[in-house]
């Protein structure tokens, strides 16, 4: 079994680095590319002031150069539903379930364990970016279907974004899950409710050492809990009262 999460905006910087950075091959294509932007092309790449361009100019050529300090995902990402998972004061049992079923799926570094060491950096697949001749999603296409090809069971928490990477074959075997709330007989959703219950839902899956799906069923967290008559075979939806 393989979870899938997607990279956040949103990043902790006052962490303590962990040494340099170690680049895959796909990794150095895309940054080799990246890195010829001048800082006023990468404001206007990512839609940034000049301040936050001139920082991503300095990532991407610490990155190239082999200078960039490196960081656990899962605490370099820093977005709400980051916050909301468990991510300090594992124990060795959780921290096992993690480090063999939790994994993050990046625009620069392809599918990676979420204790990957990895660098800041901005990039991700609402950006338009031709990499050896390819769209972002095209060119990690492949690598992607090869990271899981191998899983009888992948539960999703991507959007489309992060998802449509992978082939319609590895994306039909996928199961998703939808978070609402319900006020006063109406469901709602919406995207902080859904990021926050993304983060509590994997923090029970860690805690209770889930790995079948009638087990994922059972859950009850946070005030969700799981509704058959909403969902689907998959598409399983979790209700908060």
């Amino acid at each position: 079994m393989k979870i899938l999460i997607p990279t956040a905006k949103e990043m902790n910087l006052s962490l303590k680095p962990h040494g340099k950075c170690f680049l895959s091959e796909q990794t150095k294509i895309i940054v080799a590319s990246l890195s010829q932007y001048s800082i006023e092309e990468l404001a206007d790449f990512y839609h940034i002031s000049l301040e936050r361009a001139e920082e991503e100019y300095i990532h991407l050529q610490q990155l190239k150069n082999g200078q960039a300090l490196t960081y656990p995902a899962l605490h370099l990402f820093d977005g709400l539903m980051y916050r909301n998972i468990k991510r300090s004061h594992l124990t060795e049992q959780e921290l096992r379930y993690v480090d063999k079923h939790l994994f993050i799926t990046s625009s620069l570094y392809g599918v990676i364990p979420v204790m990957a060491l990895i660098s800041p950096h901005r990039l991700d697949f609402l950006v338009k970016c031709t990499i050896s001749g390819k769209s972002l999603k095209n060119y990690w296409r492949n690598d992607y279907d090869a990271a899981i090809s191998d899983e009888e069971m992948i539960l999703s928490l991507l959007s489309s974004e992060f998802e449509t990477v992978f082939s319609k074959s590895v994306r039909d075997k996928m199961l998703r899950f939808k978070f609402l709330e319900d006020r006063e007989g109406s469901l709602k959703v919406h995207s902080t409710i859904s990021k926050k219950a993304r983060g509590q839902f994997l923090t029970a899956l860690i805690e209770n050492q889930i790995t079948t799906k009638e087990e994922i069923k059972q859950l009850q967290f946070a005030g969700f809990a799981f509704r058959e008559d909403l969902s689907t075979i998959n598409t399983y939806v979790f209700v908060k009262e």
